[in-house]
């Protein structure tokens, strides 16, 4: 296992990427002080029941992710309750849900 991490820097201030790495397989997210943003091996409606906003970002097996420099360049496209609060919708750009959780 592996453990990548990178700082992105938006209008409202800084989030963290953090990326676990296995032999063929991640989970990517990209954490605010308001919520955060993830891959698809999330359950963003158990983040709603226990009070964090969280979306989910664009990430199949034939496209995933991969890594946290393309975590930027993919699109929302799961939004739970307070996310939405916050103003991410779907089909919105990460970087500018960056924004919303910093």
């Amino acid at each position: 296992m592996e453990v990548y991490k990178k700082t992105y820097q938006t209008p409202n201030g800084l989030v963290e990427g953090v990326q676990t790495k296995w032999e063929g397989f991640s989970i990517l997210l990209v954490t605010g002080t308001k919520g955060f943003l993830a891959c698809p091996a999330i359950d963003v409606d158990a983040c709603q029941r226990y009070g964090g906003a969280a979306a989910l970002v664009e990430s199949t097996p034939d496209n995933p992710i991969g890594t946290l420099e393309r975590f930027p360049n993919r699109k929302i496209t799961k939004v739970n309750a307070k996310a939405k609060a916050l103003g991410i919708i779907e089909g919105m750009n990460a970087t500018d849900a960056f924004a919303l959780i910093a």
